[in-house]
Parts: structure tokens; sequence; C-alpha cells
């Protein structure tokens, strides 16, 4: 089992963007093709990329980003995209790539690492808690909604 930093391993970026693109195809392709293909190259520390690899097989995948798609711009890093495949879920892959995003986090200097979700349940059981709330951008009923900001302690 390997997690694959992708700016670190370049050679990984078609896979990462096709991985990315398969596991999360309601956002438009164009996105994760241009967010990781920049990333590569960038100066700043974010955003970052990770793979799970098993056996020579991408089985999983997670970001760390500046904003996920909502209003409070003023929190971050973000965990974003965080995925299993559906025949390995259940044996805590996901916990290796919430683990590398807190390392990142870390790394980059920041104290908290943030997420927007609203399955409540899997991430507390990683160090999470609910403590915020925010507007999802893009909902045709921008009113103040009641989101599940997390803060992972990343020290």
């Amino acid at each position: 089992m390997k997690v694959i930093f992708v700016r670190q391993n370049p050679e990984y970026k078609e896979k990462a963007i096709k991985f990315f693109q398969k596991s999360w195809s309601e956002i438009s392709p164009i996105i994760y093709e241009d967010c990781i293909s920049n990333s590569i190259a960038a100066e700043q520390s974010l955003p970052q990329w990770y793979l799970l690899e098993k056996d020579e097989e991408i089985i999983g995948c997670a970001g760390l980003i500046t904003n996920d798609f909502i209003s409070r711009m003023d929190l971050y890093p973000w965990l974003c995209a965080l995925f299993i495949n559906e025949d390995y879920r259940g044996n805590h892959y996901g916990e290796l790539l919430i683990n590398k995003a807190k390392e990142g986090t870390k790394d980059s200097g920041f104290k908290y690492l943030n997420l927007c979700t609203d399955y409540i349940g899997f991430y507390e059981k990683y160090g999470s808690n609910i403590s915020n709330k925010g507007i999802i951008l893009g909902k045709k009923n921008p009113e103040f909604i009641r989101l599940n900001f997390k803060y992972f302690y990343a020290y």
C-alpha cells in the first residue's frame, strides 16, 4: 500500500487526472485536469493531490486545497475529494489519505485541516469535530446553510 503525492511523482499526473475524473464524475472533468496539471509546478504548497495505490492499482484519492466551493474563504486548507473504490472500502484505507493530508497541512505551516461534508460519522473516527457553518457556492437558493465543517488538529 502506497500513498503517492502527485507533485513529487509527476509521472502519476495522467493517472491522477483520470482517477479523480472517474471518481467524481459530477464535477466537470476539466476542473481536475487543470487543477492537477497546474499543481505540479506550483510555487505555493497548495494544492496537493494524493493517490492510494495497492498492488500497482490506484484505489483511492484525496486532495488538499485552498477552498472547497464554499463561502468560508477565511478557512484553509481543505481536505477534498476523498474517495476509495467500493471494493476496498471498510479497510481504513481512507485513513491513509487523511493522514497524508494532515501531514501536508502541518508541513505547509497550517494548524487545522478543514472539511466540508454532510457525511456524519466517518470523519469523527479520525479526529474531526463539527464547529462552523457557511454557504455552499452554486446553490440555487444561497441562504445561509448549516454545514458540517470539521477541524482536524494537524499538530
